[in-house]
């Protein structure tokens, strides 16, 4: 198996999910510039990352001018082929824009710039970024983002209820699901989704932030520790 983490123009975190994936994971990594067209030789067991950060500044909407980026459509492609492909924050918010996933990220509820750490807890292990992890734990996991309010309508919402398609909600250090947990409005606390083929993943927290001991916080580890099993185990 071996990572992609695509930079945009406005990406900030792309240098940490280089050094965690490869450095701290021990993982084949390669830096994608958002120029490039050609995916063809990353293969179905390899992953795609979409990194946090400020892509073409936010304009428009987070993550709209990103999604028509010249790598994008080959990112559609490998995820039709199969190919695992995973965006954080500002990457969840490119994979939403670009059809990859359902729903949108909208302002938080306060209009305000969230940068805290949070709880939340994994409500399926029927994916490759969960299967690992307990699903009665807190984790708790560093969130920096002003439009992180994941929002969808009705219809969509009961199919990623029905098709398990929810990864994460926000919750309190108990692993309670409720409104004080919530920080910006999510409908359903949701922090995390897959799509329904279960090989596209986002989230608006950020693991890559909380998987080393020097950083005192390593509960996102378990993230990156259940695709790398998952995929071995596919291969």
């Amino acid at each position: 198996m071996k990572f992609g983490v695509v930079v945009f123009p406005g990406s900030n975190c792309d240098s940490d999910m280089l050094h965690v994936i490869g450095e701290v994971m021990n993982q084949e990594v390669h830096e994608l510039w958002h120029k490039k067209t050609d995916l063809s030789d990353w293969n179905e067991g390899d992953c795609i990352v979409l990194p946090g950060g400020f892509s073409y500044g936010d304009y428009l909407r987070s993550g709209a001018i990103a999604s028509h980026s010249p790598i994008m459509q080959a990112v559609i492609n490998f995820a039709q082929r199969g190919g695992y492909v995973f965006g954080i924050c500002n990457g969840f918010q490119i994979l939403c824009e670009s059809g990859l996933l359902p729903g949108a990220l909208l302002s938080n509820t306060n209009q305000k710039f969230i940068c805290k750490n949070v709880y939340l807890k994994a409500t399926t292990n029927e994916s490759a970024l969960t299967s690992q992890i307990e699903k009665s734990k807190a984790l708790c996991i560093p969130i920096a983002h002003a439009e992180g309010r994941y929002f969808a309508d009705e219809d969509t919402l009961n199919q990623l209820v029905k098709n398990d398609q929810i990864l994460f909600q926000y919750c309190d250090e108990s692993g309670r699901v409720n409104d004080e947990s919530n920080p910006n409005g999510s409908l359903n606390n949701i922090a995390g989704i897959c799509n329904a083929n279960r090989n596209v993943f986002g989230m608006m927290p950020h693991p890559e932030r909380a998987s080393e001991a020097i950083l005192g916080n390593t509960d996102g580890r378990v993230l990156f520790e259940s695709l790398i099993e998952m995929t071995h185990i596919g291969a």
